[in-house]
């Protein structure tokens, strides 16, 4: 997998359609941080002309997700990779553009190691915040991410 956000939206295309015709683009990422927008349109509404909170939380997830693909990647290693759990917020409705970011990258390196050097599974926890273009918070999203060494 590149770290190009251009080649990773067109990995969504044919992995993630759905999220993909909803809108949600990566737009940046590196080590340590990963940015993904969609903007709220007819399809991915709600019946209360905001963003439906599934459309949301696939934005949010590729924030976190980008990042343990990139960094398994660069382990060499061939590594699974699992959402085991997640939360959410909902503080404002989710008009217009929404920027999801999450800094959590740090978390990913250690886990990746643990998991190389015992064998075992890791779980860690990783932070997404949506907000809107006035710098709002509309959301906020956790996702507990397990990764195990494959056999």
């Amino acid at each position: 997998m590149a770290t190009k956000p251009s080649k990773f939206n067109t990995f969504t295309f044919f992995k993630l359609p759905s999220a993909w015709w909803c809108g949600v683009r990566l737009r940046h990422l590196d080590e340590t941080k990963a940015v993904t927008t969609v903007t709220h349109r007819w399809i991915n509404q709600n019946p209360f002309k905001s963003m439906f909170w599934a459309v949301q939380g696939m934005a949010a997830e590729l924030s976190t997700g980008a990042m343990v693909i990139d960094q398994i990647g660069h382990s060499g290693r061939k590594i699974s990779m699992l959402v085991q759990n997640n939360n959410a917020n909902f503080s404002k409705k989710a008009t217009g553009k929404i920027t999801f970011t999450c800094e959590d990258g740090h978390l990913i390196a250690d886990a990746i190691q643990k998991t190389i050097e015992t064998g075992e599974g890791q779980k860690f926890w990783m932070k997404s915040v949506g907000v809107n273009t006035d710098g709002v918070v509309v959301s906020t999203f956790n996702f507990e991410w397990t990764v195990r060494l494959k056999s």
